[in-house]
């Protein structure tokens, strides 16, 4: 078990394009600060939680309706021994259709029980695909941005 990925999935009704397209809306789910393109091949974006948490991503791979990758470059875990236990992390979307449904099978790549963060970031992960993400792709509308500053207006 101690090598085991953090993984867990979700099956929404949407086509596995609409659910393509909300994964790469990050803004549009993911709470905090995100800054830089989220959705082309080799972009380069940034999450933070000021004093909490940040991490920069590159996308690896974007094969739409169906798979969603990002390298974990760097990151700065506020409460962790080791700050950069993301570093050199993927974080993966798989997405295939289902009896007329469309599944979502996120995994933290590298996330294992053995990290200091996995019981805190399983559990936000775990409220943000099984919650935001899976509403945004339900509804179309951006979730509520828990971490935004209230002044930027913009996530």
């Amino acid at each position: 078990m101690s090598g085991q990925n953090y993984t867990t999935a979700i099956v929404v009704d949407q086509t596995p394009h609409e659910a393509f397209a909300a994964i790469n809306n990050v803004r549009g789910w993911w709470s905090g600060e995100i800054a830089g393109v989220t959705d082309a091949l080799g972009a380069e974006f940034t999450y933070r939680v000021p004093d909490v948490h940040y991490c920069k991503m590159r996308i690896v791979e974007l094969l739409p309706g169906k798979r969603v990758v990002w390298d974990v470059l760097d990151s700065d875990i506020s409460y962790t021994e080791v700050k950069t236990e993301w570093t050199g992390t993927k974080i993966s979307f798989e997405i295939s259709a289902k009896g007329g449904k469309t599944e979502v099978r996120f995994t933290h790549v590298g996330l294992v029980p053995a990290d200091e963060c996995y019981s805190s970031c399983s559990d936000a992960w775990g409220s943000l695909i099984r919650g935001s993400l899976r509403q945004l792709i339900a509804t179309g509308q951006d979730q509520p941005n828990l971490f935004a500053p209230k002044e930027a207006g913009t996530r």
